[in-house]
């Protein structure tokens, strides 16, 4: 049981919120003892979509059933009686949900019903519900048990690594034709996600980020729900306080938007995950080939070693896996007389009995390694057939050189653009080429373009980034008050929120050798030491007393959220990961994102965009990817 690793390296104690909710909200104690014998109930567990997608990457069907729960039903879908048996509920607090488990409990369809909010229940919905149950047959109020609200209102991907599953955040923040009031529900739905993040965690951060854009509106926002909370006796963070004094640690949390560094949302990658994700379309740690379905997480070892390794490697290292396998089973045949190259499937232990025990203990695990190889070769096969289609380490290669050094093969690149690859590839190599130079030469720039009309590519994501990048560096360039301020005028009108990409300034865009800016920047706001790049951020300490300054404690730190605003990345958790590990002493980093994109989901966003501001033309060639 994989119990929701959500966060643990800031917390040691795991609170087991989702074991202990299927349990009926009592204490699980897995040893035995008071409070077990759960697993022995018939349950059925009743959840609406957005927490399908929320307990998915936790608990997978057999673990469900360790716990009791028999049966997984859709709130929304129709559902038959079950009148003895209890029915756990985990659903978001909305007026749907709520009336359908009114409709539920006086319909009787179930024993007894224990209520489970994702988050916490506005008390007009709860008044609701008490309400209907209310107004319905006398027994319908007696089978509501319990509700509660478990603040788990967000992906849990991995140790370390959380969505809000905030589906085209980017878009809705970006868009120049956004009400004020669309905007304000997003960043009120962004700061209800990471209250649930900072309450599973039981800490309350120090919060920085940058002066101006989204980020700025949610830290303040965030800010605020975090001070209402903490004046109520005892809160949720009662007990972590105390802990928290003691040990004089609490963590930063690191607010960025997405137009912070673009060129990290659509630049393809060599690893193994990021490839898996961005070009077999890795969904909730699940993966969906035509003819196999696979789950890639924790329990996965080959997964856990070689994620992050560069895809030729991986491909090796499943060699070397096979090979070790036929030797050892090898082995296995010939101690136990089944003779040397013989598939060795068990039947031939049966009369051989001097080395029967060791055989048959290590059936098991011959089994599962098998299992594994065959699942990774099919899943490198799928990737390599996708590689020499597109010619994507090609890409990689030209977008390296690009992003690292500074350089670009011009002949390499229009092949490429004229070449092998999508449209979306072809788009997101252009943009990587317009972010990755401060100034293109312009016959450059128009040979690009004109591969990519050859190409027949929709335009609309390209020009849009060349006008945010040409409103950057008029902006830096700008020396009056009164000139900066038409510029901001401009931007303003013609893309709405987008004023973080205006006033970041063009550095901000532009990758500095192999640590990607937003790494730099983290380690700056960890160390907590007077710094160019950070100096300007904002501090909001929510346990600090209200005052102009927001609180004084800049750190160091030991402990990073990190969280992007407008969907984040497998790159960028990979380099957060690899300042974990090279800090001494070391530092604890948690990354997350209103959702994980790929590149191809990104360059559809930024396409959307230039759509809108009327630039390009067409319609997009890209199809939307799903939030996780």
């Amino acid at each position: 049981m994989r119990s929701c690793p959500a966060l643990t390296v800031l917390s040691a104690s795991d609170p087991d919120v989702i074991v202990r909710m299927l349990h009926l909200n009592q204490q699980h104690l897995p040893n035995g003892g008071e409070g077990q014998g759960e697993e022995e109930a018939y349950k059925l567990l009743v959840m609406d979509p957005p927490c399908v997608s929320l307990l998915s990457p936790v608990l997978k069907v057999g673990d469900l059933r360790r716990h009791g729960v028999t049966l997984t039903l859709g709130i929304d879908r129709p559902r038959q009686a079950v009148a003895d048996a209890p029915a756990v509920y985990l659903v978001r607090p909305t007026p749907s949900n709520v009336d359908r488990i009114a409709a539920d409990a006086a319909a009787g369809l179930y024993a007894s019903f224990h209520v489970n909010f994702s988050t916490s229940v506005p008390r007009p919905l709860l008044e609701r519900l008490a309400a209907a149950c209310a107004a319905a047959p006398p027994a319908c109020a007696g089978r509501v048990a319990r509700d509660a609200d478990q603040y788990i209102d967000f992906v849990c991907l991995e140790e370390g690594l959380f969505s809000l599953a905030q589906p085209r955040a980017y878009v809705a923040l970006n868009d120049p034709a956004a009400a004020d009031a669309d905007i304000t529900s997003l960043v009120d739905a962004v700061v209800l996600g990471l209250f649930c993040v900072f309450a599973t965690l039981g800490v309350v951060p120090v919060i920085r980020c940058a002066r101006g854009g989204p980020a700025e509106m949610v830290a303040a926002a965030l800010d605020a729900r975090l001070r209402d909370h903490l004046l109520a006796k005892p809160n949720l963070f009662t007990e972590a306080a105390s802990a928290a004094v003691a040990s004089f640690q609490r963590p930063v949390l690191c607010l960025f938007d997405r137009n912070f560094e673009l060129s990290v949302g659509v630049q393809h990658d060599w690893s193994y995950r990021p490839l898996v994700h961005d070009v077999l379309g890795l969904k909730l740690n699940k993966l969906k080939l035509p003819a196999e379905k696979y789950d890639l997480d924790d329990s996965d070892k080959f997964w856990v070693t070689n994620s992050w390794s560069p895809f030729p490697k991986v491909a090796e290292e499943i060699e070397a896996q096979l090979a070790k396998y036929k030797q050892d089973v090898d082995e296995v045949n010939q101690r136990t007389g089944g003779g040397s190259g013989v598939e060795f499937d068990g039947t031939d232990l049966i009369g051989n009995t001097r080395h029967l025990m060791n055989a048959v203990n290590s059936l098991p695990e011959l089994t599962e390694r098998k299992k594994m190889i065959d699942k990774h070769t099919n899943i490198a096969t799928s990737l390599l057939g996708h590689i020499k289609e597109r010619s994507l380490d090609g890409y990689c290669d030209c977008e390296n050189d690009m992003l690292v050094n500074g350089t670009v093969d011009r002949n390499t690149l229009l092949s490429l653009l004229r070449g092998k690859g999508t449209k979306e590839d072809k788009l997101r190599l252009a943009v990587t080429y317009l972010l990755s130079f401060e100034t293109p030469p312009s016959s450059e720039l128009e040979q690009v373009e004109a591969a990519l009309r050859e190409s027949e590519v929709d335009m609309s994501a390209f020009q849009y980034v060349k006008r945010i990048k040409a409103l950057n560096t008029q902006f830096a360039a700008a020396s009056g008050t009164a000139t900066k301020s038409n510029i901001v005028d401009w931007a303003e009108k013609l893309y709405g929120q987008s004023l973080s990409a205006v006033t970041a300034g063009v550095k901000n865009l532009l990758s500095d050798g192999r640590q990607l800016a937003l790494t730099r920047t983290v380690e700056a706001l960890m160390e907590g030491k007077p710094n160019p790049e950070v100096d300007d951020c904002l501090l909001f300490d929510p346990r600090a007393p209200r005052s102009g300054t927001g609180g004084q404690f800049k750190g160091p730190f030991r402990e990073a959220i990190v969280f992007m605003i407008g969907g984040g990345n497998y790159i960028e958790y990979r380099s957060l990961m690899e300042l974990e590990q090279r800090t001494q002493p070391s530092k604890h980093v948690i990354y997350g994102a209103t959702e994980i994109l790929s590149g191809a989901e990104f360059i559809h966003q930024l396409a959307e965009l230039g759509q809108k501001a009327g630039l390009g033309g067409g319609s997009s060639n890209i199809p939307p990817g799903a939030a996780q």
